[in-house]
């Protein structure tokens, strides 16, 4: 595929202050891994110079190969029986208000990670019960009963993306299946806690596989959905078939908004937890 220049208009900000490099100290003292560093989100800077972050539990090294994802594949670690604890005093220390937790993908163990996970959230209650919480979780390949042990510990609002369109799927997400993360969604929707999920722009989707995406994720109760551009993290990875004007996330924001969404953030430098805060 011919190499698509990047656009003037695309400008990450890499400027930080005192509040990141506290963040950052906290993340290295307590042993914590962000999906902020793994991915290299474009956000980064900003987010951590207003003190939020996106923690990555279950170790830094994911059992799928997602062709646009720039985390680790291979063989992971155990998990940390000590991580919850740490999460959440990390959690304390930064003074957060709202937090988002994510994880690698860990089809390796048992229960794919779902006790952790619960675990993970109940300490962070514990330890910050002021704090709202919000979890990106993987499909746990369709185990609804492993879904179910995130939905008991009540987080404000679980997210799982749905990432691209489906005809795409099968070339950009590994292991994940289109129709599992869409039953994923209506499931945790059909709990009452907010589903909310995202896709990414810039792959070789269409406009009327973009406008089906969203009808779909409507279709599985989805009220919170971002849109951002794909950006290729290495030359292994994806390359990039087209940057979205930003004018046409502006549109794509009032499609998702007129179809019920009840929030969209649609940006060519939105990612899943960016402005997380203000979706409840």
């Amino acid at each position: 595929m011919k190499h698509v220049k990047k656009p003037d208009w695309l400008k990450i900000d890499f400027r930080s202050n005192d509040q990141f490099a506290n963040v950052n100290q906290i993340v290295k003292e307590h042993c914590l891994h962000t999906i902020c560093t793994s991915g290299r989100c474009p956000n980064m800077s900003e987010c951590w110079s207003r003190g939020t972050a996106t923690f990555m539990i279950l170790g830094d090294i994911c059992t799928r190969s997602c062709k646009f994802c720039n985390t680790q594949t291979g063989r992971p670690l155990p998990p940390n029986p000590n991580e919850p604890q740490h999460l959440a005093k990390s959690i304390q220390l930064m003074k957060l208000k709202h937090a988002v937790v994510t994880a690698v993908t860990r089809d390796d163990l048992q229960d794919q990670g779902a006790t952790h996970w619960a675990s993970c959230i109940a300490a962070i209650k514990q330890e910050n019960p002021n704090t709202t919480i919000e979890v990106l979780i993987p499909d746990f390949q369709g185990n609804t009963k492993l879904i179910d042990q995130i939905i008991a510990q009540q987080p404000n609002i679980i997210a799982h993306n749905i990432e691209t369109v489906e005809r795409l799927t099968p070339e950009v997400r590994s292991a994940a299946k289109y129709r599992t993360s869409l039953n994923t969604l209506a499931h945790i929707a059909q709990s009452g806690i907010p589903a909310k999920s995202g896709f990414m722009l810039g792959l070789g989707e269409t406009e009327t596989e973009i406008l089906k995406t969203m009808d779909d994720l409507r279709q599985a109760s989805v009220s919170v959905l971002t849109l951002g551009q794909y950006l290729q993290p290495s030359r292994n990875h994806l390359p990039v078939s087209a940057y979205i004007h930003p004018d046409k996330f502006k549109e794509y924001k009032q499609i998702g908004l007129e179809k019920g969404f009840r929030v969209v953030e649609s940006a060519p430098l939105v990612r899943s937890s960016y402005h997380a805060e203000r979706h409840l």
